[in-house]
């Protein structure tokens, strides 16, 4: 019976020992050399956790080998990992970790400085990827004690904590356990046929749920992962030049660097006859841009995946085998097997086909809930409202979906302040809540995002013009870059609702027609 992550990955290290699982620039490491490596970190974290097992450790450092490594080391003792993002504010990585109380951090030598002050003040040990894995002996005793360990443990145990944005200021955890990856990891070998002739091109930071999969697939198919630099986002073409260069075979991105490939016609000066399987998820794909993808690559398989953090991946997919005008949206399809998608009306009634609602899910890939988060939790994962017979929980996505006439499920919007942003999920409640509360800036103020655009708009009451700068300075010192406001518009006074709430959707609306 298989109950974590290593029950798989054992097994592929030892079928594939020599094939290479990880390519991060000029280094190659093979699936024993990710064992012995993962081991390494295993014994360490032992170290610092002692007895304790289901608690984060976390992660602090560029997308890396060790990265992959440092994640499989503590899922060795039957801990949960957290990745934490090194570009987002050190104000903001405390308030993550003043919240979670992880067991400790493990950081690459690039950015210990940065993290080691911050983890101190809080009581936390920093370990140090690059000298356990350089100046540690493998040991196989420390695999012992890990089954051990591993033997108490369940499938529906953690094996991940993935942060999000929240509107309270303090990032959510959303908790991931083994047995919801099963499914998924099932279901999509099944449904594109994968195999272990699949060379991963990672581009996703390791703090996306994109991230985990392909490291979940390794373990389950002996895939090799080929880490692309995220920073290589600016220079497209160099990034598709090195996958050209590695052979890479599948990719699963956000759209938005898609996006730029097709503006700047790049597929037609660099040839990717290896790319069979391109997965896209976490935004809309403009259409037009995703028909130059399409043409430009005949042998490849194009599929829309839909799923936020707190359904394992996605929940929905659609395989693009029919034509679409450019105009013409993609529909987010029909829900992935072994999970149940439920679109309901105001009044948690089933909506007919073309009748606008809230898409649900139910199944074993829901997360957990969010860590030392009861209240969001309960709002968030409820009883399914069309079963009165017994306990059974739904996730209350917030997006608003439909019915198509061909029987597909369509995407139209958000139903909260909730965007995706650059693959982001960003609540823009907290962007407000930290100009407001926090910095004190202004007294009221709402922010919004322009769909076309793909800006996030700042709109602030007050008597004058207040600089922009003003506002990014501070901000730039709680949040990431893809956070910030683009667009900053001044009103003498925000509209209210009947209820004295400031008037979002008339905001919105606004931003949106311009």
């Amino acid at each position: 019976m298989n109950r974590s992550y290593i029950d798989f990955f054992e097994r592929t290290a030892e079928v594939y020992a020599s094939k290479i699982a990880v390519v991060d620039g000029d280094k190659r490491w093979s699936f024993s050399v990710v064992n012995e490596n993962a081991v390494k970190i295993a014994a360490a974290v032992l170290n610092v956790a002692g007895q304790t097992r289901n608690k984060p450790f976390s992660v602090y450092m560029k997308k890396s080998a060790n990265t992959v490594v440092s994640d499989i080391g503590i899922m060795y003792t039957g801990n949960a990992f957290m990745n934490l993002d090194i570009k987002t504010p050190v104000e903001r990585i405390e308030a993550i970790l003043a919240h979670t109380e992880p067991l400790g951090v493990i950081a690459d030598k690039a950015n210990e400085g940065r993290i080691r002050p911050v983890a101190e003040k809080l009581g936390l040990e920093v370990l140090v990827a690059e000298d356990i894995i350089e100046t540690a002996s493998y040991d196989p005793e420390i695999v012992a004690v890990c089954h051990e360990r591993l033997d108490k443990n369940i499938d529906t145990d953690p094996s991940c904590i993935i942060n999000t944005s929240g509107s309270t200021g303090i990032p959510k955890g959303v908790i991931l356990n083994h047995k919801s990856f099963f499914d998924f990891l099932d279901w999509s070998i099944e449904t594109f046929d994968l195999d272990d002739t699949v060379n991963m091109g990672s581009l996703s930071p390791s703090v996306f749920d994109i991230f985990v999969y392909e490291i979940w697939l390794m373990a389950f198919k002996g895939i090799t992962i080929t880490l692309l630099d995220e920073n290589m986002s600016m220079f497209p073409a160099k990034l598709l030049e090195q996958m050209q260069r590695e052979n890479v075979t599948f990719i699963f991105w956000v759209p938005s660097i898609m996006v730029n490939i097709a503006n700047m016609d790049l597929l037609s000066k660099i040839a990717l006859p290896e790319l069979k399987l391109v997965w896209f998820a976490g935004e809309v794909f403009p259409t037009k841009q995703f028909n130059y993808w399409r043409k430009m690559l005949p042998q490849t398989k194009f599929a829309n995946l839909y799923g936020p953090i707190e359904i394992t991946l996605d929940c929905t997919y659609y395989i693009v085998e029919r034509e679409f005008e450019d105009s013409e949206p993609l529909p987010i399809g029909y829900p992935c097997r072994n999970t149940d998608v439920l679109i309901l009306n105001e009044d948690d009634e089933p909506c007919k086909p073309g009748e606008e609602g809230e898409l649900c899910v139910r199944g074993t890939s829901l997360a957990m809930g969010y860590y030392k988060n009861p209240e969001k939790t309960a709002a968030a994962f409820t009883q399914n409202p069309l079963n009165k017979d017994y306990p059974e929980l739904i996730y209350r996505t917030g997006d608003v979906v439909y019915l198509n006439e061909l029987g597909e499920i369509a995407f139209k919007g958000r139903k909260d302040s909730l965007i995706k942003h650059m693959g982001y999920r960003i609540e823009l409640g907290e962007i407000e809540h930290a100009i407001i509360n926090k910095l004190k800036i202004v007294e009221y103020c709402c922010v919004v995002y322009n769909k076309q655009k793909k800006e996030i708009t700042l709109i602030y009451e007050s008597e004058e013009d207040i600089d922009p700068g003003v506002f990014r300075k501070q901000l730039m010192t709680l949040f990431p870059k893809y956070m910030m406001p683009v667009k900053y518009i001044r009103k003498d006074l925000l509209p209210r609702n009947t209820n004295g709430k400031i008037d979002r959707n008339r905001l919105s609306e606004e931003v949106n027609q311009q």
